[in-house]
């Protein structure tokens, strides 16, 4: 590669479990890969909900505060709206709109990001508080990094906090 080149990267954190702003996440990560961009998104804390392999509510994780908080969390069936979530009824109505409108869904636009190949990760050290394991994701999670890591990983590229 010439030094003119550029690689086109995007490289996304991602930290809310909200619905909302995964499927922000989700829909940059897609239409970037789509447009030849390497997409590399990170997630840590209640991002990871996005990629556990349970989606629902389980008791997950190793130790009794860990498997509480992992019940809490649920898995990416259970994701909030961040605004005016009404106990958890919006997301459904949200999905319900954006099938109507044709517009792709949360788990769509996951599908969409796994067949586009992008790189998807775990933070350790959320992943460690949480009580998690790699095996606790779905497969297509290429591995679990520190943050020096991804850091290494999204160097040249822009990067976002969502």
């Amino acid at each position: 590669m010439s030094d003119n080149t550029k690689t086109k990267k995007l490289s996304i954190i991602s930290f809310s479990g909200d619905f909302d702003k995964l499927v922000a996440a989700f829909t940059l990560a897609s239409g970037s890969a789509a447009v030849n961009y390497e997409v590399n998104i990170f997630f840590t804390f209640w991002g990871l909900n996005a990629v556990k392999k349970k989606r629902g509510r389980t008791f997950l994780g190793k130790g009794f505060l860990a498997r509480f908080f992992g019940f809490l969390m649920g898995g990416i069936n259970n994701v909030p709206l961040s605004r005016l979530n009404f106990g958890g009824a919006s997301p459904k109505l949200m999905t319900y709109m954006m099938r109507k409108r044709n517009v792709a869904t949360l788990n769509e636009l996951v599908e969409a990001a796994i067949a586009l190949n992008v790189n998807l990760y775990a933070c350790e050290m959320s992943m460690h508080i949480l009580g998690l394991t790699k095996d606790d994701f779905i497969p297509e999670v290429k591995g679990v990094l520190g943050v020096a890591t991804f850091l290494e990983l999204s160097e040249g590229g822009d990067k976002l906090f969502i």
